[in-house]
């Protein structure tokens, strides 16, 4: 057998330092791959228009509710560093304060993806709205979707009317409207309410109005089924 000067323990550290060099290149080239993609994702993310905005975020809600989530292979890291001085969310959402609704995760999004807001009974006020137009005039969002949920306790109070301790009855007003077309169904009034909280938000935002008449963003409604998972859009 040929004898070239090298034991077998050299030939086995060769091949060795071979294939970690080949891993660290693929690994390597695998992060910057990984690297590339969040990088378009956070910076293209404006670049879609408004009705595949919204179609994302029902993709998103399809992967949540079949539990096949792809966000949390996201690098975190690179997000967090990637978003420290701006952030390009390509969708808004007004939501319920209820905590059984975890925006990001209902739509598989994750960190600079989503611009939320939330307050109990998702109603538009003039705080919201000024939120949602910094979202439309500043962060160029392209979809904005008002969220309301199965079994929403803010609705079924206002549906009762009784008397509650501190400011809670100051959301009835806001919630009425929507109590009064619904022939005394929660879950009629719940859809309502995030109809026309949307309409709201059409009509009362010079921002928001003329962004959708400009045909540069959509504004939808949608109720979250608590025990599904699901967002169907109203």
């Amino acid at each position: 057998m040929p004898n070239d000067g090298c034991t077998r323990t050299d030939m086995d550290r060769r091949q060795f330092l071979r294939k970690a060099v080949t891993g660290l290149v693929f690994g390597s080239a695998a992060q910057s791959a990984i690297s590339l993609a969040l990088s378009r994702s956070l910076y293209a993310q404006t670049n879609l228009t408004p009705e595949s905005a919204l179609q994302e975020l029902v993709a998103g809600n399809q992967r949540f509710a079949a539990n096949r989530m792809t966000s949390f292979e996201h690098d975190l890291e690179i997000l967090k560093e990637r978003t420290v001085d701006k952030q390009q969310p390509f969708a808004a959402v007004l939501a319920c304060a209820d905590s059984r609704v975890p925006v990001e995760l209902i739509f598989d999004q994750s960190i600079g993806e989503i611009f939320v807001t939330r307050v109990a009974g998702n109603v538009v006020t003039s705080e919201i709205i000024a939120s949602l137009e910094y979202a439309v005039a500043v962060l160029g969002i392209r979809t904005v979707l008002v969220l309301g949920h199965a079994s929403c306790g803010a609705v079924k109070a206002a549906m009762k009317a009784d008397t509650v301790p501190g400011q809670i009855s100051s959301l009835y007003p806001h919630l009425r409207p929507a109590v009064e077309r619904s022939a005394g169904n929660l879950d009629k009034a719940i859809e309502a309410n995030a109809r026309l909280q949307a309409e709201l938000l059409r009509t009362s935002s010079t921002v928001i109005r003329d962004a959708a008449n400009a045909g540069t963003v959509k504004v939808a409604a949608g109720v979250y089924n608590l025990a599904t998972g699901k967002v169907s859009l109203s």
